[in-house]
């Protein structure tokens, strides 16, 4: 299963006729006109996803900013979207894949194994002298069976546990890991025993996924590599199973996804740090260490 595609072989399937279902995923924390970016202008034949109502539930203080949607509601929004059994599915945005991997990941725990995502997105696709087309985009309903189960998923009590048995990174900014900031959730800092692993450093600077192997070097200086994937010497700091947390569960994903393209298989805490921190009772750690 392919985690990225580039906007060259996009292209070519595309002008191929081969059925490919485009998903743009354009949004950004405090922003609420991703709908209208659309309508001005998108990849041609792409449908609109709305991370807030479709790629998550309405957030509560029990749940975080963005919790999972049900598994019903969101099997419906894939067959809303269009997609078939077997489609491939290319998710993009205009923030080097931090929205469009929540759509993605959504996708394979629903087992749409066919789900990718556009690397370096719409950039890369107008980089490219490719033309956009304006509109809505309202396909036929797709026939797609989807249920959760495709992805490893923890909850909070697995996440404040889980820096003994293996490792737990934090995708968001250092600033906010450290407690430097926290310009959205209830406290600043960490959960205890949590590596510092900024999204931000998975891209390089246009917006591309670094190499896999750019990639690998990084998680492997986290101590992570294949005894990770594979679950062995657990009890070594920095090794055994990955989990990843950021705000609210979105760009958690991404840092998902740049595992999974160094070849490292990771679980996902969605309630993340605005579950967290809402909850008095759980720790906060502070500063640069775990």
């Amino acid at each position: 299963m392919r985690t990225l595609i580039s906007v060259e072989e996009l292209r070519d399937r595309l002008d191929a006729g081969r059925r490919t279902v485009l998903l743009d995923v354009r949004w950004a924390l405090g922003d609420s006109h991703g709908r209208d970016r659309y309508l001005s202008g998108h990849l041609p034949g792409a449908v609109y996803v709305d991370l807030e109502t479709e790629l998550a539930a309405p957030g509560s203080t029990a749940g975080g900013r963005h919790p999972l949607p049900p598994d019903r509601e969101f099997a419906a929004a894939v067959r809303r979207w269009g997609i078939d059994d077997g489609d491939t599915v290319v998710a993009y945005d205009a923030v080097g894949a931090m929205s469009a991997a929540r759509a993605w990941w959504l996708l394979r725990h629903a087992g749409v194994d066919g789900a990718c995502l556009l690397d370096g997105g719409l950039g890369a696709w107008v980089a490219a002298g490719l033309p956009l087309e304006p509109g809505d985009r309202r396909p036929e309903p797709g026939t797609a069976a989807a249920g959760w189960g495709g992805m490893p998923v923890i909850g909070i009590d697995e996440a404040a546990a889980w820096p003994r048995r293996g490792t737990l990174l934090d995708a968001r900014a250092g600033e906010r890991y450290r407690g430097e900031s926290e310009p959205v959730d209830p406290r600043a800092g960490h959960v205890p025993g949590a590596l510092s692993a900024p999204t931000a450093e998975n891209l390089d600077a246009e917006g591309r996924f670094l190499p896999a192997e750019e990639l690998r070097a990084r998680f492997r200086a986290m101590g992570l590599g294949d005894d990770a994937r594979h679950g062995a010497d657990r009890d070594a700091p920095g090794r055994g199973p990955v989990a990843v947390y950021c705000g609210s569960g979105v760009t958690a994903a991404h840092e998902v996804a740049a595992l999974a393209v160094a070849g490292i298989d990771a679980a996902l805490f969605p309630g993340s740090w605005s579950q967290w921190s809402a909850d008095p009772d759980r720790p906060a750690a502070t500063g640069p260490r775990p």
